[in-house]
């Protein structure tokens, strides 16, 4: 038996490899380049600005969702995202992936937001989960979709799942989280640890529901 390690690389694997197919198929309908929309957008020109947009909606709208779990919240801060992804189009240096740095302005958007509404603040007892034991079965992210692990993220509170989020998926390190989020990095650790270990519980709670059935 393999423990199910709820965290960074497998996790961050899983939902990754559903997120990319799903963009890699959008990307292989686009009529111009990558570098002829940077181009045409630092131009101003609404026909880049309109490709973008469709190009990278659909996954931004997810990368949203996961932060605020509120749709129409979401489709706020997608909004807000792209007018600051136009505006600072200019500060690209094509260093790194194109949308990579699209990625990261969208979730300094998302976080910008959660700050301002006071939800970073942490405040959940997690007693009920200290005594459940992490040894499980690694197989069990092969018995349960992409959308029902989102699912179990998203019933996280706000704190436990921005946390989960930036380290797990994004990539962020603790010391870039504590920096970010203004926290001890010390805190970023244990804030994860608890997500991870409340996932674990929502997890193994769906797959017994499934069996039951």
């Amino acid at each position: 038996m393999l423990k199910l390690y709820i965290s960074t690389r497998r996790y961050a694997t899983f939902i990754a490899k559903h997120a990319s197919c799903k963009k890699n198929m959008e990307l292989k309908t686009a009529i111009t380049d990558e570098q002829q929309l940077i181009a045409g957008c630092k131009a101003g020109k609404s026909w880049a600005q309109k490709r973008v947009y469709e190009l990278h909606a659909p996954v931004m709208m997810s990368v949203c969702v996961r932060y605020v779990n509120d749709r129409e919240t979401a489709r706020d801060l997608l909004q807000d995202g792209f007018i600051k992804l136009f505006t600072k189009i200019d500060s690209y240096s094509g260093t790194g992936s194109f949308g990579g740095w699209i990625r990261r302005i969208f979730v300094t958007t998302a976080l910008e937001y959660l700050r301002q509404n006071d939800a970073l603040k942490q405040s959940e007892s997690i007693e009920e989960y200290s005594n459940y034991i992490e040894n499980n079965d690694v197989g069990v992210l092969e018995k349960i979709s992409v959308d029902d692990l989102m699912a179990c993220i998203s019933e996280l509170s706000d704190g436990y799942r921005i946390i989960f989020n930036l380290y797990a998926i994004e990539g962020y390190s603790h010391a870039e989280i504590a920096e970010t989020l203004n926290i001890a990095e010390a805190t970023s650790r244990s804030q994860f640890m608890r997500a991870r270990r409340i996932l674990q519980k929502n997890v193994q709670s769906l797959i017994g529901q499934e069996h039951a059935k």
